[in-house]
């Protein structure tokens, strides 16, 4: 079993709140929100990081789930925040390359 947490989530190892998949991608809740709205987006297929993303179409699915996550979860509309962390200083948790889908609130600048 692989030891990344994202590919187990995938693999059905480890329970998520699935919002949305398709034969490339998931979403997820995230399991400790930081908005009202709080989904994780990641490629099914292991990619450690967006440094590591090689591929357009798979890039191309990503966002299109994340757009498609805040139209079912009603922030389309209001606005909402799409946000890749990569690499340690950058605020990345998991090496999985992964978007989160933030809103139900409105979002500060700087972010932090």
């Amino acid at each position: 079993m692989s030891a990344c947490l994202f590919c187990r989530i995938v693999a059905g190892d480890v329970s998520a709140t699935i919002v949305a998949q398709n034969e490339l991608c998931m979403a997820f809740r995230d399991i400790g929100p930081q908005a009202p709205t709080h989904i994780v987006v990641i490629p099914k297929a292991h990619c450690r990081s967006l440094n590591d993303l090689g591929d357009a179409t798979l890039a191309a699915a990503l966002f299109q789930m994340a757009r498609e996550v805040a139209n079912a979860e009603h922030v389309d509309e209001s606005g909402y925040r799409v946000v890749i962390n990569t690499g340690r200083d950058g605020g990345q948790s998991v090496d999985h390359l992964h978007l989160h889908v933030l809103g139900g609130r409105a979002m500060h600048w700087p972010p932090g």
